[in-house]
């Protein structure tokens, strides 16, 4: 990606803007002039109304119109009344056009070069006409005698060549403001361009619009779940939400807030590795802050599914720890064959028979017991666990009568049920403590019931273990499950419809199954 093959977008938004304000300054300053000259235009024929008007209501007017020299009696009056007024020319003519005043005297008794009729009918009117001074702005009005009789006209007029010099006189300070009006807006586009390459690290909208298919792209297509909260909008929606976040979470569509993320997950602190327990799920999350240039800007949060493995991981757990008690029970039985042989070469056969079949015989009467009451592989895991508590100083029994086969759960479920039970009571029970396995059918339910010798949970305790489980890594890097045993619990039996409880005195786990409860 060449972000210099065309110019960044803030660039590109920045040349727009100042084509755009010069564009509306021209325009402005064109509407503003336009403007101006229609209300000069106003303003003139207003004030050669009022000149004309003035003029022809004077007494002075038609008397000297009456009068066998008009022109000398007139000419001299209305030259000085135009310079002082403001106005081009004052015309005193009479009804047949013929001029008895102008400003060229050259041009006096010659006929008037405009339109008369309307005052000829007693109207006064103004009209913009070319006359012998060129385009000019100029009224008509009649002039009556004391008798009422139209005795002649006066026009009076401002040529276009002064409203323009007018005009032209105020065009360099609209202009000048025009200017820094336009020197203002594009120093403000500057800055907005500048934010907006910070925003856009400048990019290019090529480079932008490509950045933003890949990364759809491959959004659409990890197989980790990826939720972002940008810090920028607090309490809003999540930035990024991908459609395996969506899946593995059970968040509905649209806009995505922490609210709808299950309750573990709503903090911002930073996890690593972390399991986390849903409903129906067991997830490994990790959590990092994002940061930008100025700080942290929001936080990453990504979830892989791990039920399928947990379960396996589960099952190999109890597998191995079966190992491990058949191994250090092989290490056991080698040295009491060591010592059975030596009573024998001894001569005390007796004694090499009774010390042969002590052990075997109550090892053997565990799995006799079991044999019936549970599935062989559960049966293995008991003794396993009943060896594995006995190195760590815990008694492990399982109570007279209990019953291992008749619940709903199948052989793999049963294993995930008392291994994890069973461990957390060991953990729990410490050496030379205790831990029981009770369990059978009572009435429409099944029960199992793992007690121990420990402290036991209190509510808030319970309800926290219950909802999610975490882990860290041991020194070789093997995510432990430590933790998470009575989270994987609860997941199972709430697929059942189940229940499960704690108490206090003895510290007792006790889950309970509908026999017929569907999965």
């Amino acid at each position: 990606m060449d972000s210099r093959r065309s110019p960044s977008l803030a660039t590109q938004v920045f040349l727009a803007q100042v084509a755009l304000l010069i564009t509306v300054a021209v325009l402005v300053t064109a509407l503003v002039v336009w403007d101006d000259r229609g209300e000069r235009d106003r303003a003139a024929a207003q004030q050669t109304t009022a000149v004309a008007v003035s003029v022809a209501t004077s007494p002075d007017t038609a008397r000297a119109i009456a009068s066998p020299d008009p022109t000398a009696a007139l000419q001299d009056r209305t030259s000085a009344l135009a310079r002082r007024l403001g106005v081009d020319f004052i015309v005193v003519m009479a009804p047949d056009r013929t001029r008895y005043t102008h400003a060229d005297p050259s041009r006096i008794g010659e006929p008037f070069s405009g339109n008369i009729d309307r005052a000829l009918a007693g109207e006064t009117f103004t009209e913009t006409y070319s006359g012998t001074l060129g385009p000019s702005i100029r009224a008509v009005t009649p002039v009556y005698d004391g008798t009422g009789r139209l005795v002649g006209l006066v026009s009076a007029g401002v040529t276009r060549a002064r409203l323009s010099d007018q005009l032209a006189a105020t065009l360099p300070g609209v202009l000048l403001v025009s200017a820094l009006a336009l020197a203002v807006a594009i120093a403000a586009s500057w800055l907005i361009e500048r934010r907006v390459r910070r925003q856009t690290l400048g990019l290019a909208p090529a480079d932008l619009r490509e950045l933003y298919e890949h990364h759809d792209a491959v959004l659409h297509t990890l197989t980790e779940g990826v939720i972002v909260f940008d810090d920028t909008a607090p309490g809003g929606p999540a930035a990024v939400v991908n459609d395996e976040a969506r899946r593995l979470l059970d968040l509905p569509d649209g806009a995505v807030r922490t609210t709808d993320l299950p309750e573990s997950l709503r903090g911002d602190t930073d996890l690593t590795d972390e399991l986390h327990v849903t409903a129906d799920r067991v997830l490994l999350v990790n959590r990092r802050p994002v940061a930008g240039p100025t700080g942290r800007v929001g936080v990453v949060t990504t979830v892989r599914d791990r039920t399928e493995l947990q379960d396996v991981l589960g099952e190999l757990d109890s597998v191995r720890s079966f190992a491990d008690a058949l191994s250090a029970q092989a290490h056991e039985n080698a040295n009491r064959l060591h010592a059975v042989v030596t009573m024998i070469e001894l001569g005390r056969g007796d004694a090499a028979v009774e010390v042969a079949t002590a052990d075997l015989a109550a090892s053997q009467g565990l799995v006799d017991r079991l044999a019936t009451a549970a599935e062989p592989a559960v049966t293995a895991l008991l003794v396993g666990k009943t060896a594995e508590a006995a190195a760590a100083g815990v008694e492990l029994t399982v109570a007279e009568g209990s019953e291992l086969n008749g619940g709903p759960v199948d052989a793999s479920e049963m294993l995930t049920l008392l291994g994890n039970l069973i461990d957390n009571a060991i953990d729990a029970a410490g050496p030379d403590g205790w831990v029981e396995v009770s369990s059978g059918a009572t009435g429409p339910e099944w029960t199992l019931a793992v007690a121990d010798s420990g402290p036991g949970m209190d509510p808030g305790e319970f309800e926290r273990a219950r909802a999610r489980g975490y882990s860290t890594k041991d020194a070789t890097g093997r995510v432990q499950g430590r933790g998470l045993g009575l989270a994987l619990v609860d997941r199972l039996v709430g697929r059942y419809g189940g229940t499960i409880t704690a108490a206090v005195h003895p510290a007792t786990i006790e889950v309970r199954l509908p026999i017929e409860g569907a999965r």
